[in-house]
């Protein structure tokens, strides 16, 4: 188990001293066909498990980590701008690794390699499921057999979303750093090898998400703390709120979610070329991201949710902007066989009927090739 290492700094994740993770809201993609990336509409809000110990499960104080609100058959990607040193992050849905499809093991495995690289590795928008493609993360509940957990191992016990993060070793973060001072650059919080701009797949961490229309905005910020920056998070539980739980009796249970997959996109999943040697041995982080439903978010935060997500053909016909992405000096990694053979959630929850329209070609954008703030994250046993 990693010996903390994780804060929260507005919506964003800190793992150790080198790792950045945001979770975007975005369009819901078709679940036929192969598409380009979709546009960043807002960051999810994230909030610490352990400011809400009286409207919590207990289950979830246990695990520790922190909750993001999410809407019934909802997309999300990860965004890893903000990256600040070579990090070997491990992903997994349910416990399940989105990379390799092996069930989460929390050690670094190079056959198959079951972790990204970062910060070469801009995003993750689903599995790698496919050669050159990935299966969109969708948000659906336990118990139904749709998420990648359900359908990997048999079973739905886990849930949620859960990080590890790798730092390089000692001889391998010094060579590092010295080739940043020879070459006299220093890629923090920029995809490496390029820069992106505002609005970008890249989502809040390069100037947020595309302009739209009033009726459109996606999503409301978040209530700022008292004396607080905007965007700052509301306290736990303000003095007679709504949130503290005085008299006895049980927590109500929330329901549990997971991630199940839509549609396909054209996204690589980069091969490590560093030597398995130069990462460290133990992880520097690890954080448990539990999925709350809005009325559950809504009890336990005593925070309104995100609005429901914009409608994907009105963003489209508003020629707002997709994305394609391509490195040309990175390999990508074989699709794995377990994850190549889920199903998308439609064929549980049924087809998604909202109509279609294709980005013409010039929506299409081509993207190029010290102490850390924020609060600490308490870990927990999962």
């Amino acid at each position: 188990m990693a010996n903390g290492g994780v804060r929260v700094e507005g919506n964003a994740l800190l793992l150790g001293e080198g790792a950045q993770v945001r979770f975007m809201r975005t369009l819901r993609l078709p679940e036929t066909g192969t598409h380009n990336l979709p546009p960043g509409l807002g960051e999810f809000p994230l909030r610490r498990v352990e400011d809400y110990p009286d409207t919590v499960p207990a289950d979830w104080l246990a695990k520790g980590g922190v909750m993001l609100p999410v809407y019934l058959r909802e997309a999300m990607w990860l965004s890893f701008g903000g990256t600040r040193q070579p990090t070997a992050l491990q992903v997994g849905v349910g416990k399940v690794c989105a990379v390799s499809g092996e069930r989460w093991t929390g050690v670094l495995g190079r056959r198959p390699q079951n972790y990204l690289v970062l910060p070469r590795q801009p995003w993750l928008d689903g599995i790698n499921s496919g050669t050159g493609t990935v299966r969109q993360f969708v948000a659906v509940p336990l118990g139904l057999g749709a998420t990648v957990e359900g359908q990997v191992t048999g079973e739905e016990t886990a849930g949620g979303v859960q990080l590890q993060a790798f730092p390089l070793g000692a001889k391998a973060l010094e060579r590092w750093r010295e080739e940043e001072r020879t070459a006299g650059t220093y890629r923090s919080g920029v995809v490496p090898y390029g820069t992106l701009p505002p609005g970008s797949h890249a989502g809040g961490g390069y100037g947020g998400a595309p302009a739209m229309p009033a009726p459109m905005m996606p999503m409301a910020a978040a209530p700022p703390a008292p004396g607080g920056p905007p965007g700052a998070p509301s306290p736990p539980a303000a003095a007679g709120g709504p949130l503290r739980r005085s008299g006895a009796g049980p927590v109500p249970q929330a329901p549990a979610m997971g991630l199940g997959v839509g549609g396909a996109m054209r996204q690589e999943v980069y091969r490590d070329d560093r030597k398995a040697k130069d990462w460290a041995a133990e992880p520097a982080a690890r954080v448990f991201v539990h999925l709350v439903t809005p009325p559950a978010w809504r009890r336990i935060t005593g925070e309104e949710p995100p609005p429901s997500p914009v409608d994907r053909a009105a963003y489209t016909k508003a020629g707002l902007p997709w994305f394609d992405y391509y490195d040309e000096g990175a390999a990508d990694l074989a699709p794995s066989g377990a994850l190549g053979q889920v199903q998308p959630v439609g064929e549980w929850l049924g087809a998604d009927g909202a109509p279609w329209t294709q980005p013409v070609p010039g929506q299409v954008e081509p993207l190029g090739n010290g102490p850390r703030p924020g609060k600490p994250v308490q870990d927990g046993d999962w």
